[in-house]
């Protein structure tokens, strides 16, 4: 597909896009999915919206009361689109760092850089410095915008990989302050007329190990995802829709920016929420719409709380297939039927999905219009029904890494090879049956188990570690780590905690081993390498050992 002439002065993203022939196809194949030349994704996520909405009408609103209209986010995101312009010097193309929990400054700094040119590279508060580095040095931000109480690694980053980072907190009202700085300003900013194939967005995998994999997405893949799997939620002005991903992850990015925005619905911004107090923010804030991985929903039913969701027009699980007794469970004691779906970084959001068709229980569902799916085999050649092999799509988003060689495995003959193991069966509905890498996904969280067996390994007591998944009934999977320690140091439970402590302090938390075993030695074959798939065998017949 030939692009269409840049807007972007700064052309460091349409530079690094993967070689045209590492491409996925890319089908633009409904009426819904056809764009302009020129498109603001930022304009089309509030402008359009509070032009046809009305400026009073909710936007945003926080569980401690506070409400921003369509009118107050247009403003905000304008206002910090001149401070990234007149004050910092932001140009079209300048990669603009966002690291914050979900509020809604994050949301007006999210459109306010679309609305300049600029491309967010979008990251999770909870990462570390040591996570950080190498996302800032592959796409060398310069400005990075961050709530004021996740500064300090960002700091470092600007001391150390990326010295001419400016870094602009907000949240501190301070001086400097970006809500100061933006308040300031008149907030009448003419957006820029970017190219509907001008990178917008530039999203690290979760679960990248080593050097990251950043996905590359334009202003029209913003707009597709909605155009596909969130016109399906049928979503408007009376609609609040709670999430519980961070931006930073592009289910939540779509579920509380892209949908609820674009289709005049008000989004329920929450920064941390347990499952229980989720349920209880769904009756408290009049939530009509829930989105949130299977062990919430887990985690809702064993507290007794799925009552609190009875009031939900629709609820949508993703980031793990939800298992059918949990299903069929919520279904039968309130009458909800959850909305299972798969995404993935790369694709930006979900695209088979089980609404639209006749629930099948236990399947994903069936590709979204605009889309199309395969199973494939060995030979990269598509199965018979029934028969598992590796899930494949094609639609109007696609796998596009930057300037990374990683691109050739992810794309086979222009189809976008997920790394799922799936079914289809004759009717044409998809079944999930695990992953086919070294992925571990837990409570929806993508965990890569190299990255925590290097933070493990760093610890100044462990000789080597090997991480894999352990089935967990809460949360689907959790990380277990097979340590091997120094002679002579004790594996106890003290030395458990201190190394759970140590890999918290190194990668984010939530990334850490929950079940920590020590061993004498690791499982090689003949040539030295590690035999991962034994350790899993050993936990799955318990005959591994604490």
């Amino acid at each position: 597909m030939e692009l269409s002439p840049s807007t972007h002065v700064d052309t460091f993203t349409r530079d690094h896009l993967p070689p045209e022939d590492w491409w996925p196809v890319i089908e633009l194949t409904t009426d819904a999915l056809q764009y302009p030349d020129r498109l603001n994704a930022g304009v089309e996520l509030v402008d359009v919206p509070a032009r046809r909405v009305g400026d009073d009408v909710p936007a945003l609103r926080t569980p401690d009361g506070t409400v921003w209209t369509y009118g107050e986010l247009r403003l905000r995101s304008d206002q910090v689109a001149q401070v990234l312009v007149e004050d910092l010097g932001l140009v079209p193309g300048n990669r603009v760092l966002l690291r914050s929990p979900n509020n809604p400054w994050t949301v007006a700094a999210w459109l306010g850089v679309l609305k300049a040119g600029g491309v967010v590279v979008t990251t999770m508060a909870a990462l570390r410095a040591r996570e950080l580095g190498p996302i800032a040095t592959k796409t060398q931000p310069v400005v990075a915008l961050v709530d004021h109480r996740f500064a300090e690694d960002v700091r470092t980053l600007a001391g150390s990989v990326a010295p001419e980072l400016a870094v602009v907190t907000f949240g501190a009202d301070t001086a400097d302050d970006l809500t100061r700085r933006a308040k300031a300003k008149a907030g009448s900013f003419a957006a820029v007329a970017t190219a509907a194939d001008d990178v917008a967005l530039l999203g690290p995998t979760s679960g990248s190990t080593g050097v990251p994999k950043i996905t590359m997405h334009f202003h029209r893949d913003v707009l597709a995802i909605d155009d596909t799997f969130g016109r399906t939620l049928r979503l408007g002005p009376g609609d609040v829709v709670a999430c519980t991903a961070p931006l930073a992850f592009t289910f939540g990015l779509g579920m509380l920016v892209v949908f609820a925005l674009r289709a005049g619905a008000c989004a329920l911004l929450t920064e941390a929420a347990t499952p229980q107090e989720l349920a209880d923010l769904v009756v408290e804030q009049g939530v009509t719409v829930l989105a949130t991985a299977p062990t919430a929903y887990k985690q809702i039913l064993k507290a007794g709380r799925i009552g609190q969701l009875r009031g939900l027009r629709v609820a949508v699980s993703a980031g793990e297939h939800i298992p059918q007794g949990v299903w069929e469970q919520i279904r039968d004691e309130i009458g909800l039927e959850v909305v299972d779906g798969i995404g993935a970084t790369e694709m930006l959001h979900i695209f088979i999905s089980t609404i639209g068709h006749p629930v099948r229980p236990g399947a994903t569902g069936k590709p979204l219009p605009g889309y199309r799916a395969t199973v494939l085999g060995p030979d990269d050649r598509p199965v018979a029904p029934g028969e598992k092999g590796r899930l494949a799509v094609i639609g109007p988003v696609g796998c596009r890494y930057l300037d990374d060689e990683r691109q050739q495995a992810y794309v086979v003959d222009g189809w976008n090879v997920t790394g799922d193991t799936f079914r289809v069966d004759e009717d044409g509905y998809f079944h999930y049956c695990a992953r086919t890498d070294n992925m571990i996904v837990s409570s929806g969280y993508n965990i890569g188990a190299p990255e925590v067996e290097a933070a493990v390994d760093d610890h100044p007591d462990v000789v080597e570690s090997a991480v894999v998944a352990e089935p967990d009934a809460e949360r689907g999977s959790i990380v277990c780590a097979f340590v091997v320690l120094k002679q002579g140091v004790p594996g106890d439970a003290a030395k458990v905690k201190e190394i759970q402590d140590f890999v918290k302090s190194q990668i984010a938390p939530y990334k850490y081993p929950r079940d920590v075993r020590f061993v004498d030695a690791l499982p090689r074959n003949a040539s030295g390498k590690l035999q991962h798939f034994r350790l899993r065998e050993a936990l799955s017949s318990g005959e591994a050992t604490s």
